[in-house]
C-alpha cells in the first residue's frame, strides 16, 4: 500500500567537502528566520562556507515555489539540518618512517522551509 505524500519545500546538498562543524556555524545563523533576511544575510558573507549554504536554501526556495505553490516573501527557514558525511582518510609522511592519518570530512545540508501563518 503506497500513501500519497504531499511535497515539502526542502532542499538538499550531500557529500558537501567541508566539515559539518565549519557548516553549522552558517546553517544555525539562518535558522527560523524569513526567506528574503536569511538570503540577504549570506549574500553579505564573505565566507565561502556561507555560498554553499546561500545555494542550497535558493534551492529550497525554488522548490517551494514550484513545487508547493507558496510564495517565497511567506516563507520562513524551518529547519537546517547539517549530518557528517563518509570521511576521506588520506595520509602524511613524517618523521622517522612514520605516517599520519589526515581526514577530509563531508557534509551533508538539509534545509525545509514552512509558510507564515496569517
Amino acid at each position: 500500500m503506497t500513501v500519497k505524500t504531499e511535497p515539502r519545500p526542502i532542499a538538499r546538498a550531500r557529500y558537501v567537502r567541508i566539515s559539518p562543524s565549519k557548516l553549522r556555524r552558517y546553517a544555525n545563523l539562518v535558522k527560523g528566520k524569513e526567506f528574503s533576511l536569511a538570503m540577504a544575510e549570506l549574500e553579505h558573507m564573505p565566507s565561502p562556507t556561507a555560498a554553499l549554504v546561500r545555494k542550497v536554501l535558493a534551492s529550497a526556495g525554488a522548490n517551494a515555489e514550484e513545487n508547493c505553490d507558496m510564495v517565497k516573501e511567506r516563507t520562513f527557514v524551518k529547519n537546517v539540518t547539517v549530518d557528517q558525511g563518509p570521511t576521506l582518510k588520506r595520509w602524511l609522511p613524517r618523521a622517522m618512517g612514520r605516517a599520519t592519518r589526515i581526514r577530509k570530512r563531508t557534509s551533508h545540508i538539509l534545509i525545509e522551509l514552512a509558510e507564515l501563518k496569517g
